[in-house]
């Protein structure tokens, strides 16, 4: 059954979200990231819009769709939003850098899966 208007809109804030965070981080290596704070300030924007994007999903939705981890982002997202104290430095590098990657894969493979069924 094809996505509705609303929720696919969702899928590609998360994918436009992801792209970009990829391309901001292609090349950077952890020295640079820590010293950029531009760079750290925008990979924690886009991770927040992954995670707002993928908690208005509906729960069905993301139960069918199980393989893709939308709980973590979802988690990610409050942790960034609201705790300040603490360091997410590594964190937010080890999400822009590994699993933002397996996030767009998995949003293509929906985006495909998605145009097949139209």
């Amino acid at each position: 059954m094809p996505l509705d208007k609303r929720q696919l809109a969702y899928i590609w804030d998360m994918q436009n979200a992801a792209k970009e965070i990829r391309e901001f981080m292609h090349g950077v290596k952890f020295h640079q990231f820590e010293k950029n704070k531009v760079l750290r300030y925008a990979a924690e924007r886009l991770l927040l819009i992954i995670g707002e994007a993928a908690n208005h999903l509906s729960p069905q939705f993301r139960k069918k769709h199980s393989e893709i981890p939308w709980a973590i982002f979802i988690q990610f997202r409050n942790i960034l939003a609201h705790e300040y104290g603490e360091s997410l430095l590594t964190r937010v590098w080890l999400a822009a850098t590994e699993s933002v990657p397996e996030l767009q894969k998995g949003l293509e493979a929906l985006l495909t899966e998605e145009d097949k069924e139209e």
